[in-house]
């Protein structure tokens, strides 16, 4: 490949291009000297500089994972380009005119182009979406859904937010009416592949992915709301050659400034956390797109951040907490300092800057908490620590995020903080983390032992119901004519009703086959105590079970009503279709209460 370009053009660009304009979009380069600049390597995290640029010879060398070169190989392995492509991009970006050997390109060098083709497809294709939706009346529903969650016609524009029309035809037609081939569009991720006339794309709220050269890569959709539940209310672009969920976060194209210049990134969940925190001036937050982070994110920002903050902000619920103690762990496996943003007041950025506006959302980032502190705070929530067991479970799951650790000074200190937040004494919490894989296994052994151990159950009013059957079986279809599986909210008590259902369809509902079949579950203890101390009464067993029936379907209603009262309290009435669908949930609230009442007699 190198032969297919001159030696003249070749020795341009490396003369011309400077080497650490090149490198510093990667990494945070600082001067110790005339041309010696040194900083985090980009090929390998670190947190202490080990990189080596000199601008004078221009080349580059990491005395840790050894990688060096000239800038040429610099943007091939950054950008995962060929040889030719990456002399290509480097002469584009500095004006210099590319020369062939023998005047131009020989005839059997054929250059793949998918990846500038597909750019240029999907600039195209995001500036109609943003036309739609700033110009049209079609897009009118999602500009009023944005604004009035507070996004200002500036941010609008620099995200280039757009709208896609509900006509899943419109953009098939119009782009080959720009003389883009069927075939190429076919391929180009941007229509269905079953039935390719059909956009990806339709009636949705649209998000461009930039590259961090701030070009149109690939696309995220939002649902308008109100809208139809069936409905992902996310789609982002598969993976296409321009474009990797893997490799690329959202809005890192207007945040890597900020990010070089503050040395702290935040880490949001979606598309919308980034832009609500970018306009209330916190410009250093991105999101990944639709993966959890990966070791390719933390390389591409790890040198920027070394020796800064990673702050985390995340959804509190039980993905969002599980999403955050995996960033946490990769993040401190490449040695950088985590805080955790814990938002209050609202349910995500946007919703905090619409309340109560920037300031507040800034001083909430300035209060995140060190990860240490959040993950103390959620082990003692897990596990009952006023109880030497519960103390020595919370310990040994904080013992994970300490392994994670790179200074064996902040394994101490961490060791130290575990103590006094749990009130031990410091040399038996060290001693425990010494031996901490056997003191898991230990416990683990424990559990195995204990399998019908009571406090692994949850004894509620749907698995009393349950057990109740024993005392009489022909209830048991009773009950499942009313309810099913999947209409118990207790997992034990689905569980149950399980074994039930099985026996019975075996033609084997009996009490020892119920027993056997309730070995390892943790039940047996719970049906033979009942048994044996006549705890349910079988002239009583029916009324109990009509009981439990209805207590099992009223909080399924209540659920469904708590919903729906949701749905109701966010409902924006924009259109007289609002108005109608507004109506048709009063109604549906209406009927549920009516229900609800009937159970209660």
């Amino acid at each position: 490949m190198a032969g297919f370009i001159s030696q003249e053009t070749i020795d341009a660009v490396r003369n011309t291009t400077d080497i650490v304009s090149v490198v510093g979009d990667y990494t945070v380069l600082k001067s110790r000297g005339p041309n010696d600049f040194w900083g985090c390597c980009p090929f390998h995290g670190e947190k202490t500089p080990s990189f080596h640029v000199d601008s004078d010879k221009k080349f580059y060398h990491c005395f840790g994972c050894h990688a060096s070169g000239d800038v040429i190989k610099f943007v091939m392995e950054m950008e995962k380009l060929s040889y030719v492509e990456a002399i290509e991009s480097l002469a584009k970006k500095a004006g210099i005119p590319i020369r062939y050997k023998d005047g131009g390109a020989p005839a059997d060098y054929k250059r793949d182009d998918t990846v500038e083709k597909n750019i240029e497809l999907y600039e195209r294709t995001a500036s109609m979406f943003h036309y739609f939706l700033m110009e049209t009346q079609q897009g009118k529903k999602a500009l009023e859904y944005i604004t009035k969650r507070g996004l200002t016609t500036e941010t609008i524009q620099k995200f280039k937010l757009g709208y896609a029309p509900a006509d899943r035809k419109w953009l098939k037609k119009f782009l080959l009416g720009k003389n883009f081939s069927a075939d190429f569009l076919n391929k180009s991720g941007l229509f269905s592949q079953n039935y390719p006339d059909f956009s990806f794309f339709s009636d949705r709220l649209m998000f461009p992915i930039f590259n961090r050269k701030g070009q149109v890569v690939a696309f995220g959709g939002r649902v308008i709301p109100p809208a139809d539940e069936s409905q992902r209310k996310y789609l982002n672009s598969g993976d296409l050659p321009q474009f990797k969920k893997r490799e690329t976060l959202f809005g890192f194209n207007f945040a890597k400034n900020s990010i070089r210049q503050k040395k702290s990134i935040i880490f949001c969940e979606g598309n919308m956390d980034v832009i609500a925190y970018h306009q209330c001036g916190l410009d250093y937050a991105v999101a990944t797109l639709g993966t959890a982070l990966t070791e390719e994110h933390i390389k591409m920002i790890s040198g920027f951040v070394a020796g800064g903050v990673v702050y985390l902000s995340f959804d509190s619920d039980g993905a969002g907490q599980e999403a955050t103690w995996k960033a946490i762990k990769l993040c401190r496996e490449h040695d950088l300092t985590v805080k955790v943003i814990q938002l209050k007041g609202g349910k995500d950025p946007a919703e905090i800057m619409l309340k109560f506006g920037a300031e507040n959302l800034t001083v909430q980032v300035n209060n995140a908490i060190l990860d240490s502190d959040y993950l103390l705070n959620k082990v003692g929530k897990k596990y009952p620590v006023d109880t030497p067991e519960g103390k020595t479970k919370a310990a040994l799951e904080f013992f994970l995020y300490i392994d994670c650790l790179q200074s064996d000074i902040q394994k101490e200190s961490c060791l130290e903080q575990l103590a006094q937040v749990f009130n031990l004494k410091p040399e038996a919490v060290k001693r425990d983390f010494l031996n901490r894989n056997q003191a898991r296994e230990r416990i683990t052994i424990r559990q195995d032992n204990n399998q019908n151990d009571t406090k692994q159950i949850n004894l509620d009013a749907e698995l009393r119901g349950l057990i109740a059957i024993t005392a009489d079986l022909d209830q048991f279809k009773t009950l499942r004519s009313s309810l099913n599986e999947e209409d118990f909210k207790n997992p034990d008590a689905r569980k149950l009703f399980r074994i039930y259902e099985d026996c019975l369809q075996k033609g084997a509902l009996s009490i020892p086959d119920i027993i056997e079949s309730c070995n390892g579950t943790g039940l047996t203890q719970y049906i033979t105590n009942a048994l044996s101390q006549s705890v349910y009464q079988k002239e009583n067993c029916g009324a109990y079970i009509q009981d439990t029936i209805k207590f099992v379907k009223r909080n399924k209603i209540d659920e469904q009503r708590e919903a729906l009262v949701k749905r109701i309290r966010d409902f924006v009435i924009v259109t007289d279709d609002d108005r109608i669908q507004m109506n048709n949930l009063l109604t549906q609230k209406m009927e549920l209460d009516k229900q609800a009442q009937l159970l209660t007699k």
